[in-house]
């Protein structure tokens, strides 16, 4: 089999599109043995708030999560507002850890918020990943 990114990558979405005025977690995506990952930010349209985007890590998926340190990071994760918005921001994950999770940070005093959703997409080595 010819090896592409569908066979060797597999996307998962940990955020769903919403307009956001709070914060909020990700849901946790299991890298398995995955060598990197790509967190993918789809910011939409934000009219007020700075939707800060950052990278956690756990090694077990539910207990001890942390910031990703910035030498496991790959780019810089994004600060949305509205004169960020409407864009795509990718940010690389180098880690050791199993799971990650993007977290969003809402300051400000929004009123009608932000659409931001994140995708994670894991990378592999020549393991063909099933669908």
């Amino acid at each position: 089999m010819r090896r592409t990114i569908y066979n060797t990558a597999k996307a998962v979405l940990s955020l769903a599109p919403a307009v956001r005025t709070t914060s909020a977690n990700g849901t946790a995506v299991d890298l398995g043995p995955a060598r990197s990952a790509l967190l993918v930010v789809v910011a939409g349209t934000v009219t007020d708030g700075t939707h800060t985007v950052s990278l956690e890590e756990s090694a077990n998926g539910s207990t001890g999560w942390a910031a990703v340190a910035d030498a496991d990071l790959q780019g810089t994760e994004p600060a949305v507002t509205s004169s960020t918005d409407e864009r795509l921001y990718e940010v690389g994950y180098v880690g050791s850890k199993r799971y990650v999770r993007p977290v969003v940070t809402v300051t400000g005093t929004p009123a009608t918020g932000g659409s931001i959703a994140c995708v994670v997409q894991a990378a592999y080595d020549e393991q063909p990943v099933a669908r």
